[in-house]
């Protein structure tokens, strides 16, 4: 998950628990094992296999409930429900929701980040990459060079209704590079309305044919 693990992931998020000195220890096993399997699952997640990703997500979990410290298990849930933003899933986040009590703020920020509801109080909590897009309108995604990033940022802001076409464009060229099918077919139907929505027949039928490669 890459920019996005850089602040999120189990390895940088739990780095702060490491012993800052040369004789540090390596990561405990726990750690190192949430880790793989939390990247497991959002890839099975985005590439459009619930049934992995849920094995995986579930192990991810019972890894970091050994430490029994909510404010680790809240951030891992939330970015599980991150992975479903990128795909358009905008349900709510109810793992998260459980733990956010515990939550630090900055993911506290992020969760509201993710419903389309930060504050530009929010903004120097959230990841670098996305601090800019808070209440910007237009929207570039061009400073956001994590393709996973990119698609959160994109659904965040078609969740806030500020989405346009070269978003959305790029969102699909995005999940297109990745062979990440979830987030292709759900970001191809978006582009597919809008191309109705402009009568662009040509465009509506190319789009259309992309979409049935996808079918399965």
């Amino acid at each position: 998950m890459k920019n996005m693990l850089r602040r999120f992931s189990l390895v940088a998020s739990f780095a702060a628990l490491l012993a800052a000195c040369s004789s540090t220890p390596p990561p405990p096993d726990w750690q190192m094992n949430a880790k793989s399997s939390a990247e497991r699952a959002a890839e099975a997640w985005l590439s459009g296999n619930s049934k992995v990703e849920e094995v995986e997500f579930l192990r991810a979990r019972g890894e970091v409930a050994r430490t029994a410290q909510p404010a680790l298990l809240a951030r891992l849930e939330l970015m599980r429900c991150a992975s479903r933003v990128a795909a358009l899933v905008f349900e709510p986040c109810t793992g998260y929701e459980a733990l956010a009590p515990d939550a630090a703020p900055a993911e506290q920020a992020y969760a509201r980040y993710l419903t389309g509801q930060a504050t530009a109080a929010d903004a120097a909590l959230l990841p670098p990459a996305h601090r800019a897009l808070v209440g910007a309108t237009p929207a570039s995604l061009g400073g956001i060079e994590d393709p996973l990033s990119r698609l959160i940022a994109a659904g965040v802001l078609l969740r806030r209704g500020v989405a346009s076409p070269a978003v959305v464009a790029d969102a699909v060229e995005t999940a297109s590079q990745r062979g990440w099918r979830r987030p292709l077919l759900a970001w191809l139907g978006v582009q597919l309305r809008q191309a109705q929505a402009a009568g662009a027949a040509d465009e509506v039928a190319r789009i259309q044919r992309r979409i049935q490669l996808l079918a399965p």
